[in-house]
């Protein structure tokens, strides 16, 4: 799912309308600075070369934020970028043109379980921002997580920036991520309502 507004979480969106999503990104490009520092500080948090050709899921991905600031930072890195708007992923083809070769796009819903299939892996890192908790339900998120538990290869990390707050919270949500699959779960920044977990596979 694309993320959300963070100042209100649970308003209603219309994902699958090409008007309504480009008034939404017209709305949330005006957070883009303050952003863009929190995700490439989230970033420098995976211990891999910047040169190294690795393969990352962008969960949620919507218009192609956090993908771009992935293909940036890891030159040779190529990401595949799920979301289940198609007006979203519309909207990053173009933001992330220059890297064509570099990424491709998944349309799934994370609420059926078979979205696994349609990303593929695995892959040596997975990223999201603002967007799982717009699953809202505890059980979907959890389903989810163990999603990404699936297709990352062992050793692998999960660097998740979401509302935390408004879905139990921080410790509730590293629980979760155990519970799923995860070997390890770190908060590496927080600030009510937001934060930015890391989450590992293991077996590396």
């Amino acid at each position: 799912m694309p993320s959300a507004p963070e100042e209100t979480p649970y308003e209603p969106h219309d994902w699958h309308s090409p008007s309504y999503v480009e008034e939404w990104i017209a709305r949330d490009q005006a957070r883009d600075a303050e952003r863009r520092t929190r995700l490439r500080e989230m970033l420098c948090a995976a211990p891999l070369a910047r040169d190294a050709a690795i393969t990352v899921l962008d969960v949620g991905g919507g218009y192609g934020v956090v993908s771009e600031e992935v293909l940036g930072l890891f030159s040779r890195a190529h990401v595949t970028l799920q979301d289940y708007s198609r007006p979203m992923l519309d909207a990053a083809r173009p933001r992330l043109a220059q890297y064509r070769d570099r990424v491709g796009y998944a349309l799934a819903d994370l609420r059926d379980p078979a979205w696994i299939d349609a990303v593929g892996g695995p892959f040596d890192l997975a990223v999201s921002a603002i967007a799982i908790h717009n699953l809202r339900r505890l059980d979907l998120i959890a389903q989810c997580y163990r999603g990404v538990a699936r297709v990352l290869k062992p050793g692998a990390l999960f660097l998740d920036y979401d509302l935390f707050d408004v879905i139990g919270g921080v410790a509730a949500q590293s629980e979760s991520l155990k519970v799923s699959g995860f070997a390890a779960v770190d908060c590496l920044w927080q600030e009510s309502p937001r934060a930015v977990l890391a989450a590992s596979t293991g077996g590396a």
